[in-house]
């Protein structure tokens, strides 16, 4: 059964259809991302599952129920608004964050302390969250996210602020958590990011899905049939080949867009004879470009 089950929810301000009869769930073990420009309708998603605003129709399931006050504890949800008390010290932050999850006192002070050393944020336990850096609130907000062990992580573009480095630590942390069996819901713009760690994805624009399912039967059934070959010999001859839609050259390889119904193999026969082929790799389309070529990947008014 999944975790989170999400069917055909619909909301409409005035004339203006914010997401328009989403459906989509989310497996234990699974990061799962919803993607799109800003604007597209992901954080008013977000907002109906944490039950902050009501879907004008549709349903949203948490393990199977209807969401409650008692589920919603086994939720780390990081909103794309940040809230830290800034005058507060950052444990003491961790601890009242844990006391408003419920935790017992020792077990707050454990979490926290565990995870402000995952986090590289143990040598600022006593700093109070206004001297810290906005990229080190934001993994401060992301440890208030998780530290209560839940089963559920809705991350609402957790990569804002972050320098790359930090960008990496925390892509780490959620890789960590998939691998203990949560089920994280990621929501962002970084398509890279999406295509690096999601195991499905839903792409929304304007608020009407574009396109979902298994990342990587995604990026296999909307590749550009596409081909890198680095080669000794005359690049003029790929100018002449009937069967390439398109041909950009480069000092040592070339890289060629196949017509529709012909494959590499075909390619490597007309070619074979006449050029050294040193390397040929085929070129996946990122997922960047499969949003641009569905939906023009433009943000929304």
């Amino acid at each position: 059964m999944p975790i989170l089950e999400i069917d055909n929810i619909f909301k409409q301000y005035g004339d203006y259809i914010a997401v328009n009869n989403v459906s989509f769930s989310v497996e234990q073990g699974n990061i799962y991302g919803i993607l799109g420009p800003n604007g597209a309708g992901k954080t008013t998603t977000i907002r109906m599952i944490m039950n902050i605003i009501a879907p004008d129709s549709g349903t949203v399931s948490l393990f199977g129920q209807e969401m409650s006050d008692q589920l919603k504890s086994r939720i780390g949800y990081l909103p794309e608004e940040r809230g830290l008390y800034k005058k507060m010290k950052v444990k003491e932050v961790l601890l009242f964050l844990g006391e408003l999850h419920g935790m017992k006192r020792n077990t707050a002070e454990s979490s926290t302390l565990k995870w402000l050393e995952k986090l590289q944020l143990i040598d600022n336990k006593d700093s109070r969250v206004d001297e810290l850096s906005k990229g080190m609130q934001q993994k401060l907000q992301i440890i208030g996210t998780i530290m209560h062990d839940p089963d559920l992580i809705i991350l609402d573009e957790p990569f804002s602020g972050l320098d790359p480095v930090n960008v990496n630590l925390v892509k780490n942390i959620m890789m960590d958590l998939k691998n203990d069996g949560k089920a994280i819901m990621l929501s962002t713009h970084m398509m890279d990011a999406a295509e690096k760690l999601c195991d499905d994805i839903l792409m929304i624009n304007k608020g009407n899905k574009v396109l979902d399912g298994d990342l990587d039967q995604i990026l296999s059934q909307h590749g550009k049939n596409s081909v890198q070959i680095e080669f000794k010999g005359d690049n003029k001859i790929f100018d002449e080949i009937a069967i390439l839609e398109k041909v950009d050259h480069f000092p040592n390889y070339v890289e060629v867009q196949l017509k529709e119904g012909h494959k590499t193999s075909e390619l490597l026969k007309l070619i074979i004879d006449k050029i050294e082929v040193t390397s040929l790799q085929t070129m996946k389309s990122s997922l960047n470009e499969i949003f641009i070529s569905l939906a023009g990947g433009t943000e929304n008014e």
